[in-house]
Formats: C-alpha cells, structure tokens, sequence
C-alpha cells in the first residue's frame, strides 16, 4: 500500500474516532441534563401540601398568625418532619394586637418570634385525649404552658394558660394544630415578685410585699395566684405613698397581703370551669380566711359566662380585674381594683 492509501485509512478512522467521540459526549450531556431534570423533580415532589405551615397558610382564619410565623421565619421550622402541635390563635384573638397580617410587619421581629416559638410544642399532642385535670404543665419552643381539660356540662372543654381551645386536633402531615381563642402570652418573669416588680400600677402593694417580709413566700415554689390591688386602690385604703407603707406595721401589712395570696395556680376560666353550676365561688386564701369569686354572666352565650368579679366579707361591692392571666414560672398574677377586706 502506498503513502497516500495509508495516510487516507488513517485520516478515516481520525474522523470516525472523532464521531464516535462526539456522539459520547453528546450522551454524557444528555445523561447528565436527565440527572438534574430528574433531581428538579424530585425537588419540586418534595413540597409539601399538607405540612403545618401550608395549613395554616391555606386558613383565612389564620392569617394573622401565618403572618406572625413569615415574619419571625418561625414557618421554616413547622416545614420539618416534627411532629409538632401548633397553638394557632385565630384572627379574632388578634384583633387587639395586629388588627391585620398587614400590621405584623411593623413589628419587632425578635418580639414576634417569641410569639411564635410559644405557640408550638415538640410532639404530637390530642390534647383531647389527657386526663381531666387542671393545669396540666406542656412545655412548649418558649416556655411553660399549663393545660386543662374538663367537662362542662354536656361539653369537654379544653383550656391552655386560661385560653379556650375553640378548634382541636386539625391534622397537618407533621403534627397538629390547635385553634385558640387568645395569644398565649409568653411569661418573661420566673418569680412572682419580678412579676410584681415590674407592674408600674401595683408598687403600693409591691412594697406592702417587701415591709411584710412576704417577697420570699411569694418566689417559692407554690405555685400561688396574687390578687394585687392597684394603686388607686392602695391610695383609697389610707396609703398614700411608698414611704407610707414602709412605715406601716409589718404585722398589718403581712395580714394584709396574706389575705390577697392563693395558695394555687388560677387563671380566671378555671374558676368558670369549676363552678359546678354556681355562680359564686368560695375561695381559701393563704391566711385560711375566703374570699367569694362571683361569675360574670357573658350575654352573647346563654348559660355561660364571661370572667369573675372578687368580694370579701368586708367588702360592700364586687371588685373588678384590670389585668388578668398573667403567667409566671411559679404561678399567676391578677390585677384587681379594689383592696380585699376580711370585714374583722
């Protein structure tokens, strides 16, 4: 074979080497172009309709909530496998907060997110299904809850911190949703008498505290419940000024505020919950005398009732809560205004 007849075999077979080539590389691109379609779709599956966040999401009654969980970026977290139970308070329970979705983005972020993170438990919890007991401790993502389930009436009633549970155990993918008929106040006090401190209404009787040496009772274990009078209340009972009631008897102002401790943990529904069908209700306080808690009829519900009113003995009229349900890690604070009397 001559020079020519083997140099045009070889250029023949560069060019088919060069085809072949070409052909395999075309092949490994389209192998490779199949791979990340396949992985897109395999992404785009792995959305899922029905986790937590997605119902929420898909509620109008939510809104507010779905808004407070985007903002706080607390909505990645119910993406995850869980399971987790979401106290979910409904737009309503809102309303005198953020009236709108619109208005949770003025917000402070870090203030919703530990919203947020109260409102949902690690786990899958009916709350249906726990025994029927008053404030039953549940741990939540930010803090201590407190759970009771009782039957009023023909109805099973379900309670958290004092709220009512309106909607129970709506099913997600990961968990549960829980609908509340309040936002669950995060407690920022351990003690009762940080609690106490921090009230700018009650430091009359927060000194009342300190002069009757009470302020370690009160951060014990308990748990107990204080009714503090305000200062209005303070002032009207004959104590003008802090420097008053420092010079006060330690004596007068132990019984005194021994007469406004419940050896307890109450939340006003507890009370509702309680009454076996009365509507006034003896309660012991720490000093062994009692108090009578009076229920307030709630005329947009035939036969059900709306909050409490307290009277002692030497009272002449009910006294009204200003402030109510706010949680500590070892009890509950109330605000009334009006100074409980023993009448002796």
């Amino acid at each position: 074979m001559t020079g020519t007849g083997r140099k045009n075999i070889i250029m023949k077979k560069d060019r088919r080497s060069r085809h072949l080539n070409y052909i395999g590389c075309a092949l490994v691109l389209l192998l490779l172009m199949g791979a990340s379609a396949c992985k897109k779709n395999i992404d785009v599956g792995t959305v899922d309709p029905n986790s937590l966040d997605r119902v929420i999401a898909d509620n109008f009654n939510l809104s507010i909530f779905n808004a407070v969980l985007k903002y706080s970026r607390q909505d990645k977290m119910l993406q995850e496998k869980g399971p987790f139970t979401v106290l979910v308070p409904s737009d309503d329970a809102f309303s005198s907060i953020y009236p709108n979705a619109a208005g949770v983005g003025l917000a402070d972020k870090s203030v919703l997110a530990r919203i947020a993170r109260y409102h949902i438990v690690d786990g899958r919890f009916e709350l249906s299904k726990l025994p029927f007991r008053f404030n039953q401790e549940l741990p939540s993502r930010g803090g201590k809850l407190y759970v009771t389930r009782w039957v009023k009436g023909t109805d099973t009633v379900l309670t958290i911190n004092g709220a009512r549970v309106l909607a129970k155990n709506v099913a997600g993918s990961n968990g549960l949703i829980q609908v509340m008929n309040r936002v669950l106040t995060p407690y920022v006090h351990e003690k009762l008498g940080n609690a106490l401190a921090a009230e700018p209404d009650i430091t009359l009787f927060y000194q009342a505290v300190l002069s009757a040496g009470m302020l370690e009772t009160i951060n014990g274990t308990g748990p107990y419940t204080i009714l503090a009078p305000n200062n209005t209340a303070m002032q009207a009972l004959g104590y003008a000024t802090v420097a008053q009631v420092s010079n006060t008897d330690p004596e007068v102002l132990k019984r005194l505020v021994s007469y406004h401790i419940i050896r307890d943990r109450r939340f006003v529904y507890d009370y509702i919950l309680g009454s076996g069908g009365d509507v006034v209700i003896k309660q012991n306080m720490l000093d062994d005398n009692s108090i009578s808690v009076n229920l307030i009829a709630d005329s947009s519900q035939p036969g059900g009732f709306s909050g409490i009113t307290v009277k002692g003995p030497g009272n002449t009229s009910p006294i009204q809560l200003s402030k109510q349900d706010i949680l500590t890690g070892n009890g509950v604070l109330h605000i009334i205004d009006g100074v409980l009397r023993t009448g002796f």
